[in-house]
């Protein structure tokens, strides 16, 4: 039995070591493979951004008694009709024409750009105003004329001031809901006898606004951006006046309000409300006399300021 199983067991380990594999065959050596090489990256360039430059242009509302906006790079220097302007920050440099502007104008820049503006001639009516209080037409007695005498130093030194501004790139809207009443440029001729002295009067001049009528109280909002150079409710021909300085020389003019609600040195935006209309100073009914003066910022004198006409800035786009 026991040889028996020492047989058995022999014939399984031959069979295991027939069964077992042979060793393998080492493999032959290899070259190893390089590793790809890193990506080098590109090195960045910087795409310049091109510069736009402003060419030297004029145009505008070309009316006499209109508005010459004319663009080009800041700081440059333009030369319209004679005079010399600086072109803002803002890119633009605007001046005024006056009632007799000539039909050519002509415009130069410190580039050497240069042209001609054509400017359309003004036609402006002939009216006769009778019935007239000839103390509003000139101050007669002591205290009016030392009224008048106060009012003249405000309105100066106010037009004297100047602040940076848009002038008409934002364009106008019309400072009040309410009709014409009277353009701006005729010539009136006014009759009527003084209240002081009884004795009878007579003046002449051009009417330099643009007149709405509108009963008393109603709303005065700013035509355009601007701060207040001066806000007074009684000026002797005036009345209650608010002076609007837009920038660019461009200053608006409210008068004979009945409520002036707003202060020296306050910032408005276009449809900020400024004041009440009225019936104030020189005036022979309710309304809203709305006058724009242009003066020149770079002139000392004011000699040379004048008005032009409203109703030609509400033809103004505003720039994109």
């Amino acid at each position: 039995m026991h040889r028996a199983l020492l047989t058995g067991l022999a014939t399984f380990v031959v069979a295991c070591a027939a069964a077992e594999s042979p060793a393998p065959t080492p493999a032959p050596d290899m070259a190893p493979v390089p590793a790809a090489p890193a990506p080098v990256a590109e090195p960045e360039t910087e795409t310049e951004t091109p510069v736009q430059v402003i060419a030297p242009t004029c145009d505008g509302v070309l009316v006499q008694g209109g508005l010459v906006i004319c663009s080009a790079e800041p700081g440059s220097t333009f030369t319209v009709a004679g005079t010399k302007l600086t072109v803002s920050e803002m890119g633009t440099a605007q001046f005024g024409l006056s009632t007799r502007a000539p039909s050519v104008v002509g415009w130069s820049h410190d580039s050497g750009a240069f042209g001609d503006l054509q400017i359309a001639e003004r036609q402006d009516e002939y009216r006769e105003i009778s019935g007239f209080d000839c103390d509003k037409v000139d101050a007669r007695s002591a205290e009016q004329k030392a009224h008048a005498s106060r009012s003249w130093v405000k309105k100066q030194d106010s037009f004297a001031s100047f602040n940076p501004g848009p002038g008409a790139l934002e364009g106008f809207v019309k400072p009040a809901d309410a009709p014409t009443s009277s353009p701006f440029g005729p010539t009136r001729k006014y009759t009527g006898v003084s209240k002081v002295t009884g004795e009878p009067c007579e003046s002449t001049s051009v009417h330099r606004g643009y007149d709405m009528a509108a009963p008393v109280g109603t709303e005065v909002r700013a035509p355009a951006p601007g701060v207040v150079i001066l806000a007074d409710p009684d000026l002797y021909y005036e009345g209650g006046t608010v002076f609007l300085d837009h920038g660019h020389g461009l200053v608006s003019v409210f008068m004979h309000l009945s409520a002036v609600d707003v202060a020296a040195g306050d910032e408005v935006d276009t449809g900020d409300l400024l004041a009440k209309t009225g019936n104030t100073g020189r005036t022979t009914g309710p309304h809203l006399h709305w006058a724009v003066k242009w003066r020149n910022p770079e002139a000392r004198s004011r000699d040379g300021d004048f008005y032009i006409d409203p109703a030609l800035l509400l033809e103004l786009q505003p720039a994109p």
